[in-house]
């Protein structure tokens, strides 16, 4: 027996050994076609003569702009198989915070699939490529954090780490020949890790949902069940879409056998509708973040209340409860600020400027591992399983008294006739901060403001019932990952009621000290 595990293969050694050995078989379903493992080998083969061509120095990134297509999987295969740094941002961003983006990556050329022209063009360099030159050859992909206004975080992740995810993620979910995986996140997401190169990397056959048809809930039912879709990873958002378009035909989808859910809170409303829409899947939740990818997995008991833990660490995670107000590590029950170190995290940011304390040694240097700071607070059980309480930076004080944001939107979200909703703090000059509150209807509730406002002073404290609440029957505004936009709270327009009221109100409360 070796001293150690051996090394995982290589996410694209093992794509390589599927077009060796199964080069008819399907890779990617998009929009009822098919593309086989030697096709798309082929089409990033073109990709690569293409890369091959540019005047590009060695580590020097590349910038991929494209919608998630299979000419898109295939450019940015590509630039794995040439191992050619490729840095992949949301193309929803503002074309001027891409260019910045791209030009702080070091990024000369942005490229668009089968050699299309992309819509934008790098800001000017003024120097070489700010990764680090021992870290230059080693990064695959190089992701972005969320980012609505300001310019998102840029993570390099390095093949080690993105092979010894897929090495857990494959068996995990049983991934593999003659299995069907649905990617539903945009190609620039960490999700698709999981969903589109560990699938191709075991010879499974990946179902690309079109964004254009992203929210279309009875678009995705349809997919699962022509396709036969074994495994599911979504953001909740898309599996209440999926939950409605199922309630409405009367559906079920038992051949789905793993469910994952990621990225957000699910709503109780999902949460209880997942056991009766896949009657035969194991059901999980699974935690993590684009710094340090999936760090914790829970599978879901269907007969336990929510909330759901976040659970217990994959393998090689290692967690740490930091107390906030002592700065002292909490050994056993307890509750206390997140820090993660996992096999598959980022060396830190591009920029390590913006560093700001999130990637640091052990608390207490104990230990010389490399930490991230996640900024989450969570409580562990007397069983080791940990379950998420809210986040540090949405500890607010409204008339001095502490208030969680993340709480006010759980319990927002708890009502049956709400689908989403979002929860933000702004200055207030007498109260300190106030609560700007949004929320979505589900669809055919006649949910009004003031029935929702007093769900929420049945089960908040006072000062955290919103002092500004819309209800709306549209979509929130989302990020470019997908999340509820809380910088745009204010902005969106309200639903009209019945009687053609508009559904903002102002708290009695407001003005007022406890």
């Amino acid at each position: 027996m070796p001293d150690r595990p051996l090394a995982p293969e290589a996410l694209t050694d093992g794509f390589l050994r599927q077009v060796r050995e199964r080069p008819d078989a399907t890779a990617l379903l998009f929009n009822g076609e098919a593309t086989g493992y030697r096709e798309l080998y082929e089409l990033a083969g073109r990709e690569q003569e293409r890369l091959a061509g540019l005047p590009l120095a060695p580590g020097e990134p590349v910038g991929v702009l494209a919608d998630k297509s299979p000419a898109a999987v295939a450019l940015v295969l590509a630039c794995l198989l040439s191992r050619r740094p490729v840095l992949l941002p949301s193309p929803a961003l503002a074309d001027s915070l891409l260019a910045d983006l791209f030009a702080q990556a070091g990024c000369a050329h942005v490229l668009a699939p089968g050699g299309a022209v992309a819509r934008v063009a790098p800001n000017p360099l003024t120097g070489a490529s700010p990764l680090p030159p021992e870290e230059a050859a080693e990064v695959a992909l190089m992701l972005t954090t969320s980012g609505s206004t300001s310019l998102p975080k840029t993570v390099p992740l390095c093949r080690d780490a993105l092979d010894r995810f897929g090495a857990w993620a494959g068996p995990a979910f049983g991934i593999g020949p003659g299995r069907t995986v649905l990617n539903y996140a945009p190609l620039n997401f960490d999700l698709c890790l999981l969903d589109v190169w560990t699938t191709l990397a075991r010879g499974g056959r990946v179902v690309l949902v079109d964004p254009a048809r992203a929210t279309h809930g009875s678009h995705l039912l349809d997919l699962i069940v022509r396709h036969d879709v074994h495994v599911v990873q979504a953001v909740p958002m898309a599996l209440g879409l999926l939950q409605d378009a199922a309630a409405k035909e009367g559906a079920t989808l038992p051949g789905v056998d793993h469910v994952m859910f990621t990225g957000d809170a699910l709503p109780d409303r999902t949460y209880a509708a997942l056991p009766a829409l896949f009657p035969g899947a194991r059901i999980h939740n699974v935690y993590g973040c684009t710094e340090t990818n999936d760090s914790f997995v829970h599978e879901v008991d269907p007969a336990a209340p929510p909330p759901v833990p976040i659970g217990r660490p994959l393998p090689g995670v290692h967690a740490l409860l930091v107390d906030p107000d002592t700065n002292t590590v909490v050994e056993g029950p307890g509750t206390g600020e997140l820090f993660v170190h996992t096999p598959f995290q980022t060396r830190g940011y591009l920029d390590r400027s913006r560093h700001a304390e999130k990637f640091t040694g052990h608390p207490l240097g104990l230990d010389d591992r490399r930490w991230f700071r996640s900024g989450d607070l969570v409580r562990r059980d007397a069983h080791g399983t940990l379950h998420l309480t809210g986040r540090t930076d949405f500890q607010v004080k409204v008339r001095g008294v502490a208030v969680n944001t993340a709480e006010v939107e759980r319990v927002l979200q708890e009502h049956p006739g709400v689908l989403e909703a979002g929860v933000a703090a702004r200055p207030d000059p007498i109260a300190g901060k106030k609560l700007v509150a949004a929320a979505r209807r589900a669809p055919g509730s006649t949910l009004t403001v003031l029935e929702l406002r007093g769900h929420c002073a049945r089960n908040l404290p006072r000062a955290a019932v919103p002092t500004q609440l819309t209800l709306t029957d549209e979509p929130l505004p989302k990020t470019a990952t997908g999340k509820v936009d809380r910088k745009a709270l204010d902005r969106i327009t309200p639903s009209g009621s019945p009687g053609g009221t508009a559904l903002t109100t102002t708290s009695p409360a407001e003005g007022t000290r406890s």
